[in-house]
Protein backbone atom coordinates (compact mmCIF):
# COMPACT_ATOMS: atom_id res chain seq x y z
CA UNK A 1 0.00 0.00 0.00
CA UNK A 2 1.31 3.48 -0.77
CA UNK A 3 2.66 5.67 1.56
CA UNK A 4 0.49 8.37 3.03
CA UNK A 5 1.99 11.57 3.69
CA UNK A 6 -0.02 14.56 5.53
CA UNK A 7 -1.27 17.33 3.56
CA UNK A 8 1.06 20.16 5.40
CA UNK A 9 3.94 17.82 4.30
CA UNK A 10 3.03 17.59 0.63
CA UNK A 11 2.59 21.28 0.22
CA UNK A 12 5.68 22.13 2.00
CA UNK A 13 7.67 19.88 -0.33
CA UNK A 14 6.02 21.45 -3.75
CA UNK A 15 6.19 24.89 -2.74
CA UNK A 16 10.14 23.99 -1.80
CA UNK A 17 10.77 22.33 -5.17
CA UNK A 18 8.83 25.02 -6.89
CA UNK A 19 10.89 27.80 -5.96
CA UNK A 20 14.19 25.73 -6.33
CA UNK A 21 12.78 24.50 -10.37
CA UNK A 22 14.88 27.21 -11.42
CA UNK A 23 18.61 25.61 -9.93
CA UNK A 24 17.71 22.51 -11.96
CA UNK A 25 18.40 21.76 -15.53
CA UNK A 26 14.68 19.95 -15.31
CA UNK A 27 12.04 19.07 -12.97
CA UNK A 28 13.38 15.81 -13.06
CA UNK A 29 16.89 16.50 -12.08
CA UNK A 30 15.29 18.67 -9.00
CA UNK A 31 12.96 16.18 -7.85
CA UNK A 32 16.09 13.93 -7.94
CA UNK A 33 17.69 16.28 -5.46
CA UNK A 34 14.90 17.43 -3.15
CA UNK A 35 13.06 14.51 -2.94
CA UNK A 36 15.45 12.11 -0.76
CA UNK A 37 16.46 15.50 1.35
CA UNK A 38 12.81 15.42 2.43
CA UNK A 39 12.69 11.70 2.76
CA UNK A 40 9.92 11.59 -0.22
CA UNK A 41 10.43 9.70 -3.63
CA UNK A 42 11.35 11.41 -6.17
CA UNK A 43 8.53 10.31 -8.63
CA UNK A 44 6.17 11.02 -5.61
CA UNK A 45 7.44 14.28 -5.91
CA UNK A 46 7.48 14.94 -9.63
CA UNK A 47 3.43 13.56 -9.49
CA UNK A 48 2.93 16.51 -6.65
CA UNK A 49 4.21 18.65 -8.61
CA UNK A 50 3.12 17.97 -11.54
CA UNK A 51 -0.26 17.97 -9.91
CA UNK A 52 -0.08 20.88 -8.20
CA UNK A 53 0.94 22.95 -11.53
CA UNK A 54 -2.00 21.58 -12.72
CA UNK A 55 -4.14 22.98 -10.38
CA UNK A 56 -3.04 26.52 -10.48
CA UNK A 57 -3.50 26.70 -14.14
CA UNK A 58 0.03 26.07 -15.43
CA UNK A 59 -0.57 23.22 -16.91
CA UNK A 60 -3.32 21.06 -18.70
CA UNK A 61 -5.25 18.65 -17.12
CA UNK A 62 -7.70 17.41 -15.05
CA UNK A 63 -7.64 19.29 -11.43
CA UNK A 64 -7.64 17.85 -8.14
CA UNK A 65 -11.13 18.09 -7.68
CA UNK A 66 -11.98 16.86 -11.36
CA UNK A 67 -10.25 13.64 -10.58
CA UNK A 68 -11.66 13.37 -7.31
CA UNK A 69 -15.59 13.96 -9.58
CA UNK A 70 -14.27 11.28 -11.62
CA UNK A 71 -13.48 8.82 -9.00
CA UNK A 72 -16.67 9.20 -7.13
CA UNK A 73 -18.42 9.09 -10.60
CA UNK A 74 -17.07 5.63 -11.56
CA UNK A 75 -17.35 4.30 -8.32
CA UNK A 76 -21.06 4.78 -8.74
CA UNK A 77 -21.12 3.41 -12.27
CA UNK A 78 -19.85 0.15 -10.93
CA UNK A 79 -22.54 -0.41 -8.13
CA UNK A 80 -25.63 0.78 -10.96
CA UNK A 81 -23.89 -2.01 -13.41
CA UNK A 82 -23.96 -4.79 -9.87
CA UNK A 83 -27.21 -3.73 -9.40
CA UNK A 84 -28.21 -4.10 -12.94
CA UNK A 85 -26.42 -7.60 -13.27
CA UNK A 86 -28.73 -8.41 -10.24
CA UNK A 87 -32.01 -7.55 -11.17
CA UNK A 88 -30.88 -8.99 -14.79
CA UNK A 89 -30.61 -12.00 -13.07
CA UNK A 90 -33.28 -12.13 -10.74
CA UNK A 91 -35.89 -11.44 -13.00
CA UNK A 92 -34.13 -14.57 -15.22
CA UNK A 93 -35.01 -16.51 -12.50
CA UNK A 94 -38.77 -15.50 -11.81
CA UNK A 95 -39.50 -15.31 -15.41
CA UNK A 96 -38.30 -19.35 -15.41
CA UNK A 97 -40.61 -19.88 -12.28
CA UNK A 98 -43.85 -17.87 -14.20
CA UNK A 99 -43.17 -19.75 -17.20
CA UNK A 100 -46.24 -21.77 -17.96
CA UNK A 101 -44.32 -24.49 -20.67
CA UNK A 102 -42.24 -25.19 -16.92
CA UNK A 103 -45.79 -27.40 -15.26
Amino acid sequence: MPKQYPKDQKDRAVRMLLDRLDEYPSMYAACNAIGPKLGIGSETLRRWTLQAQIDTGERNGPTSGELAEIKTLKNKVRDLEEANEILKQASILFARELDPRQR
